[in-house]
C-alpha cells in the first residue's frame, strides 16, 4: 500500500476551490452513513439536507469532480463515496504522527476514525521521558528525540501537534526540518511555517467563544422581546384642536 509520501491528491492541479474541498468531507460522511444503510441512491436534495449545504451549491461542487448524476434517479452513493475518497486522497494509507500525548493527544490516539478514513497512526510521541514506552491505544510512546527517525522510517507527511502552547511552534520546526508538509495543530497558538507547509487549526476555546456570542446575542433578543411584549400599550392622543396637538379652548 502506498503510503502519504508517493502520492499528492491532484484537487489544486484540478482547479478545485478551496471552500469546495472544505465542503467534501461534510459529502462523504454523509454518504457513508447512506451506504451503511445499503442506500444505493441519492438525491442532489436528500444529500444536500444530510449535509447541511443547498442542492445547487452541492450539484456545483460535484461538477467539478465531472459528477453530475441521473436525472430522475440522482447520484449512485458507493460511486461518490470512492470518487470523493480518492479525490481528498483517503484511497492510500497516510501514516500519522501525534506529539504531544497528554489528555487531548491519549484522546486523539483513541479516536477509531482513522484507520477507516485512510489514516494511520504511526507514531505517538511525548517530551516527558516517563511517557516512554507506556501504551496508548495500544502504541507505544516515544520520546521526542527520536522524532526525526520516526519520520523518515515512516514515511510520515502528515503531523498532529496537541502539545502546550509554548511547545508548539519548536515542534512544529522540527516536524517541517523532517519532511512534514501538513499540520493538524491543535495547540493554543499561530504556528509560523514556509510555503508549501499546509496548517489546520482546530482551537475548541475558539469554537466555544463563537457559539457564546451567538448564546449573548439569543438572550439579548429574548429579553428585548419580552420587554416589548410587557410594556403597556401607547395611548392614541385624539384631544387634537383643530391647528394640530394643541387641545381647543373652548369659549366661556
Amino acid at each position: 500500500m502506498a503510503t502519504g509520501r508517493t502520492h499528492r491528491p491532484a484537487t489544486r492541479s484540478r482547479g478545485i476551490p478551496e471552500a469546495t474541498v472544505a465542503r467534501l468531507p461534510l459529502y462523504l460522511r454523509a454518504l457513508t452513513a447512506l451506504s451503511e444503510r445499503s442506500v444505493p441512491t441519492v438525491s442532489s436534495e436528500e444529500l444536500a439536507a444530510a449535509a447541511g449545504v443547498n442542492s445547487a451549491k452541492l450539484r456545483k461542487d460535484f461538477s467539478y469532480l465531472g459528477s453530475y448524476g441521473t436525472r430522475g434517479v440522482g447520484y449512485d452513493v458507493e460511486y461518490l463515496v470512492y470518487q470523493i475518497s480518492r479525490e481528498l486522497g483517503l484511497t492510500q494509507d497516510w501514516p500519522v504522527v501525534i506529539v504531544g500525548i497528554g489528555n487531548l493527544g491519549a484522546a486523539l490516539a483513541n479516536y477509531g476514525g482513522f484507520a477507516s478514513r485512510g489514516f494511520r497512526v504511526a507514531a505517538l510521541i511525548d517530551a516527558d521521558p516517563a511517557m516512554a514506552g507506556k501504551p496508548v491505544a495500544g502504541i507505544p510512546v516515544q520520546h521526542t528525540d527520536e522524532l526525526e527517525k520516526i519520520i523518515d522510517e515512516n514515511g510520515v507527511s502528515i503531523g498532529v501537534i496537541a502539545t502546550p502552547a509554548g511547545a508548539a511552534q519548536p515542534v512544529c520546526d522540527r516536524l517541517v526540518a523532517a519532511g512534514v508538509t501538513s499540520i493538524l495543530n491543535f495547540a493554543p497558538t499561530v504556528l509560523t511555517v514556509p510555503d508549501g507547509v499546509d496548517v489546520r487549526k482546530v482551537d475548541l476555546s475558539i469554537e466555544l467563544q463563537i457559539l457564546a456570542f451567538h448564546e449573548q446575542r439569543k438572550a439579548g433578543e429574548e429579553a428585548e422581546a419580552k420587554a416589548s411584549a410587557a410594556a403597556p400599550p401607547k395611548r392614541e392622543n385624539n384631544d387634537k384642536g383643530p391647528d394640530g396637538d394643541v387641545p381647543a379652548v373652548m369659549p366661556a
